[in-house]
């Protein structure tokens, strides 16, 4: 790009007298040159830094489109800069990303972050991890051999367990499928299985209230009976209320779920997070095995749903300083994170 063609083309008359000024020319364009340099260089390095703000919304969706667990800062630390405004996010590794697009397109997230001038930085810090369970060897023999009217799934991995033992077992016929909440309905179709029965309201309590009878065991004259694959560490809600309605259930513990260890640098996020994210009580649980030894105030919890909440209520936490959407789901649960970034604006 010739500076010097636009000086001549612009005044003809001035043409020696630039063409004389051809070394201040050179001494500008070099100058010039430098300053976009550093400015990439410095763009580069900021861009490290993950952070929610409405100007950055795009570039940000598109960084968070992977699973980050940390924030990289322009030296190529992992540490963050003190805000008030940090949230954790803390299913399993790489299971974060549909709440952390939620964040990013709520509008109120996006207002408090111009009016005080501040950032909202968001994390992946996994809190858990799985591991089979007791009867995970018994889950394929189980589908292949045995019938039941219903099969019950309360989640995403209960779902992605449970697929894959029918796959290994031939895809044998299940009966009817209840599943509670709209992302275990949505993993169970994704492996090719039809959902029967979603309840209103997406917690054991409610599938209790709500599920049907088996109209064929209602004309035979016998109990419903229900095959439910779960969690080794979730509650015996779902079991016990249906027995006491009478019906047959047969519980198989094929997965658990343990505390994630964690590494310095993800310990001092979790120093620095002022909002903490939970999907199931082993979160709340293994977050504050890990948190123990901080000499920080406890995190802000904000939860996907009432059964999480409720862990929290047990472990201590504040009733003011636990938010919950009153219809479990990811949309509701981003709102949530909202309610608590303004509490603590409230509180500055």
């Amino acid at each position: 790009f010739d500076f010097r063609a636009i000086a001549i083309s612009a005044n003809p008359q001035a043409t020696s007298k630039t063409m004389a000024s051809t070394s201040s020319w050179k001494m500008f364009c070099c100058a010039l040159i430098a300053v976009f340099s550093l400015t990439a260089r410095n763009a580069s390095s900021f861009s490290q830094v993950q952070y929610f703000s409405r100007s950055s919304l795009t570039k940000s969706c598109q960084r968070h489109s992977q699973a980050v667990p940390e924030l990289e800062m322009a030296d190529g630390g992992s540490q963050t800069a003190s805000s008030p405004f940090v949230v954790a996010l803390t299913r399993e590794s790489g299971k974060n990303d549909k709440l952390r697009n939620a964040l990013l397109s709520n509008e109120r997230i996006g207002q408090l972050s111009d009016s005080s001038g501040i950032p909202v930085q968001i994390h992946e810090l996994p809190c858990i991890e799985h591991a089979d369970g007791p009867d995970t060897t018994k889950l394929s023999p189980t589908l292949s051999s045995a019938q039941f009217d219903y099969v019950v799934i309360t989640s995403p991995e209960a779902a992605k367990v449970m697929a894959s033992a029918w796959i290994e077992a031939g895809r044998p016929a299940l009966g009817m499928v209840a599943a509670v909440g709209k992302a275990t309905q949505e993993t169970l179709t994704e492996f090719g299985i039809d959902v029967s029965f979603v309840p209103s309201k997406a917690t054991a309590a409610t599938l209790v209230k709500e599920l049907p009878s088996a109209e064929a065991a209602t004309e035979a004259g016998r109990p419903t009976t229900v095959f439910y694959p779960a969690s080794a560490k979730a509650q015996n809600t779902l079991q016990n209320g249906l027995e006491e309605r009478g019906f047959t259930v047969l519980r198989h513990n094929t997965y658990d779920t343990v505390p994630a260890s964690w590494d310095g640098n993800q310990i001092s996020l979790a120093q620095s997070a002022t909002i903490a994210c939970f999907a199931s009580p082993s979160a709340v649980t293994a977050w504050l095995k890990n948190t123990a030894d901080l000499e920080t105030p406890r995190a802000l919890a904000s939860c996907i749903g009432e059964t999480s909440a409720t862990a929290c209520r047990k472990n201590d936490w504040a009733e003011e300083n636990i938010f919950y959407p009153e219809k479990p789901g990811v949309d509701g649960w981003a709102v949530t994170v909202a309610d608590a970034l303004e509490h603590i604006a409230r509180e500055q």
